[in-house]
């Protein structure tokens, strides 16, 4: 049995941690320089074949692998590759059959033995289904029987044993992230793509477009350039935004009065004043299609509670740093 722990010396924590850093580090460099020679045209060959089938890439592995194999699925299906993970235990008692003849299978496996693995590999031969291996035994079995080897370079464990699969996960990892993204940017997926994908949480909301939740119609506080700041005052308490829209003859936006504006000339006998001599000329603005994260980050650095949607130059909503909150982007 395993002695019990005693309280951990931070010094030799903080020193074991650097050294699986430095380690990983190192086997990443060490994939990089793969991608700059013999590498990179397996590679290609990979994305190529990915992008090529009609049906769906088919994540297999076992033990580390396969929990890697699992993540790579998930990436790629949520990235507009369709992909899911069989593991191969199951395969070979009868989730065969749900890999089709137009699906391409990426198989998972250090070192490219695992006995696991050789019912999906045959079953990949019999109906000609492409096969790429990700491994780093060039020589092994499943290299062997693949249609393109992604061969990752022999590199150190951070395990001091050299048994724990810690680095050489790590590089199985960032090779399928590579594919995921790689064939992301062939296929032109943009962030309302990857929005369908992701609806919820807040990497839905981040993505959701201001359109979709803005104030529009009777709700933006708008009033005409030459306005009294009586009735401006008004318009700001009954729409309830903190602030109200200027535009001139032509319905474009000149300009802004917010609570802060009010308070600034609150010494000026404002009431007899008009909008045009309180209102902030050129207010920040966006688009109706501005991303939801987008509007937060302007809030935010800009330090104000709301903007006006504009399109040519005219008011079409008004979005609130409430309205970002309730959808969850904040």
């Amino acid at each position: 049995m395993l002695k019990a722990v005693k309280k951990p010396d931070a010094e030799n924590a903080i020193a074991s941690a650097m050294r699986t850093l430095e380690t990983e580090r190192a086997g990443m460099a060490a994939l990089a320089e793969a991608l700059d020679n013999g590498l990179a045209e397996p590679f290609v060959a990979a994305v190529g074949m990915i992008a090529g089938i009609s049906g769906r890439v088919i994540v297999t592995g076992v033990g580390k692998s396969g929990h890697i194999g699992s993540k790579i699925a998930a990436t790629l299906a949520s990235t507009g590759t369709p992909a899911f993970f069989v593991h191969p235990a199951e395969a070979n008692h009868g989730d065969l059959g749900m890999i089709a003849r137009d699906d391409a299978i990426i198989a998972l496996s250090w070192s490219g033995e695992s006995a696991e693995l050789k019912g999906i590999v045959a079953y990949a031969r019999r109906f000609a289904i492409p096969l790429i291996a990700v491994t780093s035994g060039a020589g092994s079995a499943l290299a062997r029987e693949a249609s393109v080897v992604l061969c990752l370079p022999r590199v150190q464990e951070a395990c001091p044993h050299g048994l724990a699969p810690t680095t050489s996960t790590l590089l199985q990892l960032a090779i399928g992230d590579a594919l995921a993204i790689a064939l992301l940017e062939a296929r032109g997926f943009t962030p309302d793509h990857f929005r369908t994908f992701h609806p919820g949480g807040q990497l839905g909301a981040n993505l959701t477009h201001v359109g979709d939740i803005m104030h529009t119609g009777d709700r933006i506080p708008l009033v005409r350039s030459g306005t009294g700041m009586r009735a401006a005052i008004l318009e700001i308490s009954r729409k309830g935004f903190g602030c109200v829209g200027i535009t001139d003859g032509d319905g474009i936006l000149i300009g802004i009065v917010t609570d802060g504006d009010l308070r600034r000339h609150m010494d000026d006998d404002i009431l007899s004043m008009t909008v045009d001599e309180v209102m902030t000329r050129g207010p920040k603005t966006i688009p109706p299609d501005t991303l939801a994260a987008t509007a937060l980050q302007i809030v935010n650095s800009s330090g104000i509670s709301a903007l006006i949607v504009v399109e040519g130059g005219k008011p079409v909503g008004i979005l609130h740093l409430h309205d970002l909150l309730r959808i969850g982007a904040a």
